[in-house]
């Protein structure tokens, strides 16, 4: 699918992802709104929402040939290490002939607190937030795992994935890709899909900037919030050097200073996953960083603080190259066909000028990252008004159902609207 043509530097282009204090506050705030360090246990659980278009309504039952699940001492928790893990999936895979498939198939996890959230409509936010996501899983046929229980108490907050994607590869031997996607994360080009063959040679891809990782060796050189990890050996034995230096390890306080003396932006003393991560990619520790894509030639996740208020512009835009491209742009389809009529809207894209990703660019963002709004404990970073931070959410989540609701018929009435309204013939070529 289309993307920007050129390489956005460190520090130009509009990114707002700089080596300040006041956005390594932010994005911390923002990270530590995943998971409530004080859940209920066995409240609730987890749920799962299967999309997969290759899935049948009847799935065999396992044959009799044993396998990784009869292995009495493999466990699913992040303390005990699995070795031979791309063999075993091999042999799972074998016996399960149906879930082979010539493209890589890609497993979305993402979650929240356990406990209901204290924030005026935090509850609702989340639930638009999921929304989108099986929106957007379901357009691409795709699953999604939500999960709302705290598997590891001694890893909360923002740690508190490393231990869900782990169970999910385990759950999920059919998956080749794990697709971490914070809660707050939204997407707002539901066309766009992640162009897997840029990584084939690599087990993992993270919306960061090479220059302000070696360079600048800054802490918010890259987002944790949203990752995709190839689901393998390499990517388990990862995991496990990742939470190393996290909570759950006897050396956690050691972390935390070693990670504030290397990050000079870095303005608190704890060890979070966001600085371990540059701090392996940096060091080289483990040899990590050859499989490790840094992404910035597209919106993996962007910045809300420069998007939100691009959207209507870019409604525009799109509107405009509809009306004025061919027929077939403005054409009904199922929603079933979503993926070949997205393509050929890119195609249309490809000719259009300006039509690239980023802050320069009109094409739709594809992820739009609330950081530092934490929309179910209220606790904004302070630079944020409850209004802007709420009003923003609103706006890139009725953005992205106005691409849903198109199938549908309708669009709403504005991005801070509630009220929808029905899309007539030819649309948006009306009268013609």
């Amino acid at each position: 699918m289309g993307r920007s043509t050129t390489k956005p530097s460190a520090l130009i282009d509009g990114l707002v992802f700089t080596a300040g204090a006041f956005v390594a506050l932010l994005i911390f705030l923002g990270l530590y709104s995943f998971f409530s360090p004080d859940p209920i246990p066995n409240r609730l659980s987890s749920i799962s929402f299967p999309f997969s278009s290759s899935r049948t309504d009847q799935t065999p039952p396992d044959p009799p040939d044993q396998t990784f699940y009869d292995d009495p001492f493999l466990t699913y928790t992040i303390d005990k290490p699995i070795s031979n893990w791309d063999e075993k999936r091999s042999a799972w895979l074998k016996l399960h002939p149906s879930f082979s498939s010539k493209t890589e198939r890609v497993l979305m996890i993402s979650g929240s607190q356990p406990t209901p959230c204290p924030s005026y409509e935090g509850d609702h936010l989340l639930l638009r937030s999921l929304k989108n996501k099986v929106d957007y899983c379901r357009l691409h046929g795709i699953e999604l795992f939500y999960n709302t229980a705290l598997l590891n108490p001694s890893m909360p907050t923002f740690w508190a994935k490393i231990p869900v994607i782990r169970a999910a590869m385990l759950a999920h031997p059919e998956a080749d890709w794990v697709w971490w996607v914070d809660s707050d994360a939204i997407f707002t080009d539901m066309d766009f899909f992640p162009p897997l063959a840029r990584y084939r040679a690599h087990n993992m891809v993270v919306h960061g900037w090479p220059e302000l990782v070696y360079e600048m060796k800054s802490w918010v050189s890259l987002n944790a919030g949203v990752f995709m990890i190839r689901n393998c050996q390499w990517a388990l034995d990862f995991m496990d050097e990742w939470a190393s230096l996290g909570p759950s390890s006897p050396d956690y306080e050691k972390w935390g200073k070693i990670l504030t003396t290397t990050f000079k932006d870095k303005v608190f003393t704890d060890s979070d996953d966001q600085s371990a991560l540059v701090y392996l990619i940096l060091t080289g520790k483990g040899g990590w960083r050859d499989k490790i894509y840094l992404e910035n030639e597209y919106y993996f996740e962007g910045y809300w603080i420069e998007i939100v208020g691009r959207l209507e512009n870019i409604s525009a835009r799109y509107n405009e190259m509809e009306m004025n491209g061919p027929a077939v742009l403005r054409r009904r389809h199922a929603e079933k066909v979503f993926v070949s009529n997205a393509k050929q809207r890119d195609a249309q894209l490809g000719k259009e000028k300006g039509a690239i990703n980023g802050p320069k660019g009109w094409r739709r963002p594809f992820l739009t990252h609330f950081t530092g709004c934490q929309p179910c404990n209220g606790e904004r970073n302070k630079q944020y008004s409850g209004d802007n931070c709420t009003e923003g959410m609103y706006k890139a989540l009725n953005f992205a159902d106005d691409q849903v609701l198109r199938i549908y018929g309708f669009r709403h009435a504005s991005l801070l609207s509630g009220v929808v309204q029905p899309l007539p013939f030819n649309y948006p070529h009306v009268g013609r």
